[in-house]
């Protein structure tokens, strides 16, 4: 047993057979709130609890599935070349809506936090909660936050946007593709544009859009926050 757990293939392959069994029960189901995701997480936690093993082993060989998290989101801007035509129309609101939806996410949690009177740390490390994971983790070591507790945030909020957002759109009536793409990506970052693929090319294409954009202006937002905190 101690020479599984010492192999750096624990982590990944723990990670990915979960992660398979949780799209299983996706296609079965057919229903948003069995997110692939939340359901490879519940069931890692679960058995790390229940055979007691320690956290350490397993992040040994899960942190390597990091280094896929850039090229991932880079590989993103496929769907986005091939609405290029449709960007270059609607540059304006999507650029308008990506800083809005940025600014929202941020104060929000700032001012929340502050009258929830959370500790000022945690709130920092939760201000990045709304983008894509390479962009939050640096974005909370320049604030002084802890990464981890806001890769946290940053699942929690994919997962929520990717499972809600069906439910959401569907309460607000029609809306453009457009809309339903820039609010997923600005809001839920990749684990959002997962959900936005799954709706349409055009809602993909700016879903990823979004991120790049959400992930700039938060990173200028946060440098400003720096010289005022």
């Amino acid at each position: 047993m101690e020479l599984l757990l010492n192999n750096k293939m624990f982590g990944i392959l723990l990670s990915l057979a979960t992660f398979e069994f949780g799209k299983y029960i996706f296609k079965k189901t057919k229903n948003p709130i069995c997110n692939p995701l939340l359901i490879a997480t519940l069931i890692i936690i679960g058995i790390l609890t229940f055979f007691k093993i320690p956290l350490g082993y397993f992040n040994d060989g899960s942190s390597s599935i990091e280094f896929f998290l850039a090229p991932a989101t880079v590989v993103l801007v496929v769907p986005l070349f091939r609405q290029l035509d449709l960007l270059k129309k609607y540059y304006f609101p999507i650029i308008v809506g990506g800083i809005v939806g940025s600014v929202t996410a941020i104060s929000s949690v700032y001012f929340l936090g502050r009258l929830l009177g959370i500790n000022k740390q945690l709130v920092l490390s939760f201000l990045p909660k709304s983008i894509t994971t390479p962009f939050g983790m640096e974005a909370s070591r320049m604030l002084g936050g802890i990464p981890s507790i806001t890769v946290f945030a940053i699942c929690v909020t994919g997962i929520a946007g990717n499972m809600l957002a069906p439910y959401v759109y569907k309460a607000m009536g029609e809306l453009h593709p457009i809309a339903k793409g820039v609010g997923l990506g600005v809001s839920s970052h990749a684990v959002g544009t997962s959900k936005a693929i799954e709706m349409g090319e055009v809602e993909g294409a700016m879903s990823a859009l979004s991120i790049v954009i959400a992930g700039v202006i938060t990173v200028l937002i946060i440098q400003v926050l720096i010289r005022i905190i």
